[in-house]
């Protein structure tokens, strides 16, 4: 004799095998909100796995990217949020372009997920993930004129990774510096009112 089962409970119980944990239940509602989960789950699922074999790359603190100590030599140009910037632009005090090709420094240990030109008004873009007392945080760095580290490799806090550009003389040169607590958006486009997966990055670090 065959059993039929309404589909969504058999969608649930397909879903917690393949989990090891069993739910019960026959809303459509809480099939999505599951399937959700275990999405989010598995994205994480690589990083998870990528810090446990090389622990001494979890981020233990933060600092900034340019003017080692302290930013000294550059100031913040234009402030998270203001003009609803993503981010915070650091520029040599000089000006100009005085600050062209100088050290961008990675803020924070942590694993490079992206290096390369992507054009536009990005320019050389790299994107760093950071595993930080159990949550995750990526670190975006702009406009830089040559890229110094390579996409699957581990990075230590302070280690060159890049120098500051100016996007093929799109801008004065100059980094835009952005932290995400959502380590999956896609590059955006460095302005929104919508702020939602940012996070101010001269507040973090120096709160971290």
């Amino acid at each position: 004799m065959k059993i039929y089962l309404p589909i969504t409970l058999t969608l649930l119980l397909f879903l917690s095998c393949k989990k090891e944990f069993i739910v019960v239940s026959n809303d459509v509602s809480d099939v999505n909100d599951l399937k959700t989960k275990i999405q989010v789950q598995n994205k994480y699922t690589k990083y998870d796995s990528l810090f446990k074999k090389h622990k001494e790359f979890i981020a233990k603190d933060f600092d900034f990217p340019v003017g080692k100590p302290n930013t000294k030599g550059y100031y913040n140009a234009q402030k998270f949020t203001e003009n609803n910037h993503l981010g915070d632009d650091w520029n040599g005090v000089g000006g100009g372009n005085s600050d062209l090709g100088d050290a961008i420094f990675s803020i924070a240990n942590g694993y490079v997920s992206f290096a390369d030109d992507i054009g536009g008004g990005w320019g050389n873009v790299i994107r760093i993930i950071h595993q930080y007392k159990g949550n995750y945080y990526e670190s975006v760095y702009a406009h830089c004129q040559t890229i110094k580290v390579k996409e699957g490799h581990f990075i230590k806090k302070g280690e060159l990774i890049a120098t500051i550009g100016n996007a093929d003389g799109i801008y004065y040169a100059h980094l835009h510096l952005e932290i995400r607590d959502d380590i999956f958006m896609d590059i955006g486009g460095g302005y929104s009112e919508d702020v939602k997966g940012y996070i101010d990055p001269t507040k973090f670090i120096k709160e971290n």
